[in-house]
């Protein structure tokens, strides 16, 4: 372990300098540079078709961590344009530490949302990934409320990530801020009595745990099951998928509220050299190409309405996304870390 940071940190010093040694006419016109916390690999067809139509090449620097650390460091010589990550506590983190600038764009309003991005146009929801109930296919569910997994009948019968994995937490903090901290403390302590193993491990591992009989139902992300139930799955993963169905939950208060949903998106990094390009990129990400690459190829739900999806998301149902604004969701973040701890839940 001691030989790899080293060595990474050098290839993303290496990175930088040969961003920052483009001229500033190529900067200003020519490119888009990208910092990203998703590997740029699962993006760049989406970049590349972007060059194709815009002739406008986008750099991609791929900070698996201590995105928000880099970009203040390099302060107001960054070359970074655009910022993207996934979570919106992470997306909220870039605001509230000052490496973003507003972005008023008609486009990305009429498309995405009020609740999937900021009212100031700090940031911008590009793909929802919705937080879902995998079941034994044998099991006849035809709806399911997030409450619902504290119901006793599930005890000993549910799989699940470690609670202080974001995508746990933004569900915590999402149920906080519908029903408060007491009533989500009662109910997250019931979820740990139906637990049939430890909190630990992926998503992909509750379908394993699912086809392995250790558990019958479980909480995880729709597009896990897009990857596990695809054509280009591995023997092993396509038997999980296999194994599993998946339900849309809702909150029960109020009724129906909508399924819960993270994202991936981006913010216009503060000192963008190319703020014109940067937009454009942006705004191309959302159009129904963009939307329905990403449907295609990460199984993520697109966030722009009527673009046709990939025939396994579809498979999942009519998604009504939670009405509550990813903002509110994150201002409980802290609290359902502290719920977590308190319960005792990744114990």
């Amino acid at each position: 372990m001691t030989l790899r940071k080293p060595t990474l940190s050098l290839l993303r010093i290496v990175t930088l300098s040969a961003l920052a040694g483009i001229g500033s006419q190529a900067l200003a016109a020519d490119a888009v540079n990208l910092y990203t916390t998703r590997e740029a690999k699962l993006i760049q067809p989406l970049l590349d078709a972007f060059t194709r139509e815009s002739g406008i090449k986008v750099n991609t620097v791929f900070v698996k961590d201590g995105l928000l650390e880099r970009v203040k460091a390099e302060g107001n010589k960054s070359p970074a344009d655009i910022l993207m990550t996934v979570d919106i506590g992470n997306m909220i983190d870039l605001v509230e530490g000052g490496v973003t600038q507003p972005l008023k764009s008609a486009e990305l309003e009429k498309v995405i949302p009020a609740n999937l991005r900021a009212a100031d146009g700090q940031w911008f929801a590009l793909s929802l990934r919705d937080r879902v109930l995998y079941a034994d296919k044998s099991l006849k569910i035809t709806s399911f409320t997030y409450e619902e997994l504290a119901d006793s009948k599930w005890r000993g019968k549910l799989c699940i990530r470690a609670g202080q994995h974001p995508y746990n937490t933004g569900l915590i903090a999402a149920k906080i801020a519908h029903d408060g901290v007491e009533a989500t403390e009662t109910w997250l302590r019931a979820v740990k009595t139906n637990l049939a193993r430890k909190a630990t491990g992926g998503d992909r591992d509750v379908a394993r745990d699912i086809l392995g009989g250790i558990c019958d139902i479980g909480i995880a992300n729709a597009y896990y099951a897009g990857q596990m139930k695809s054509a280009a799955a591995g023997t092993d993963a396509r038997k999980w998928g296999d194994a599993i169905q998946v339900i849309r939950p809702t909150f029960a208060n109020p009724k129906n509220s909508g399924t819960h949903v993270n994202v991936s998106g981006a913010s216009l990094a503060k000192f963008a050299p190319n703020k014109a390009g940067a937009t454009k990129l942006l705004e191309y990400l959302v159009s129904p190409q963009a939307q329905a690459m990403y449907a295609g190829a990460n199984y993520e739900y697109p966030v722009r309405r009527g673009v046709k999806l990939d025939p396994i998301v579809e498979s999942f149902g009519k998604m009504n996304v939670d009405a509550l604004a990813l903002t509110e969701i994150a201002k409980h973040r802290k609290q359902a870390s502290q719920l977590v701890d308190k319960v005792g839940f990744d114990n």
